[in-house]
């Protein structure tokens, strides 16, 4: 009886997982035990800090950044299997897609209702941050959401840019540094520098040769 019970409690327990998996909508499965962090920049006291997601039931928030456009690894859906594996509700997003949302949402006045239902998750993701230029409707947006999310939700954040460049894409000053401000309250800052993960991924596949198109 205690092993059938057992097996049901497995099985139960797989179905749950596979569920939030699936609701967390993420584009591909990333895991931290196929991160190189030999070949990373990041320090291992900060890379057991993240991976212990104890920031998340803290309410923090974390943001990646590589300088460049050629932004890489890690990425902040590293610990995204981790997470849901443990319980945690995830969400993610591409910044683009996020915003798109809550703009539809003006249609209908139901921004609010379209903020508190992704709040209801445990860790949002964010990614592409300043991958593409907001409008003032845009940037408004976006300051609603992570004002919303302000110590009730942690939110973790993918950008090729630095905070201090921000206005590259957010156009209004005062907007983006009262989302800053929020934003960076609670924030876990990480920023990598060196090779991109896909090139040398490539490269290895390719026995260091570029590939040639």
């Amino acid at each position: 009886m205690r092993a059938l019970v057992q097996v049901e409690i497995t099985a139960r327990d797989a179905n749950n997982t596979r569920l939030r998996s699936k609701q967390a909508s993420f584009p591909a499965v990333k895991t931290i035990e196929q991160f190189g962090l030999a070949a990373s920049s990041i320090a291992p006291q900060t890379w057991a800090y993240l991976t212990s997601l104890r920031w998340i039931a803290a309410k923090e928030n974390i943001t990646l950044h590589r300088p460049g456009r050629n932004r890489q690894e890690p990425r902040t859906d590293r610990a995204r299997p981790r997470a849901v594996a443990t319980g945690l509700q995830v969400r993610y997003f591409t910044a683009a897609e996020l915003v798109e949302n809550l703009y539809r949402g003006l249609d209908d006045n139901s921004v609010g209702k379209l903020i508190e239902t992704a709040l209801r998750n445990d860790q949002i993701i964010r990614d592409e941050v300043g991958f593409a230029p907001l409008d003032s409707t845009g940037s408004q947006l976006l300051f609603r959401f992570v004002a919303a999310a302000y110590e009730r939700r942690s939110l973790a954040i993918a950008s090729h840019w630095p905070f201090e460049e921000w206005g590259r894409f957010l156009p209004d000053h005062s907007t983006a540094v009262s989302l800053l401000d929020r934003l960076l309250h609670h924030n876990n800052v990480v920023a990598t520098d060196g090779e991109s993960y896909r090139m040398r991924e490539a490269r290895s596949r390719s026995g260091g040769r570029p590939s040639k198109h």
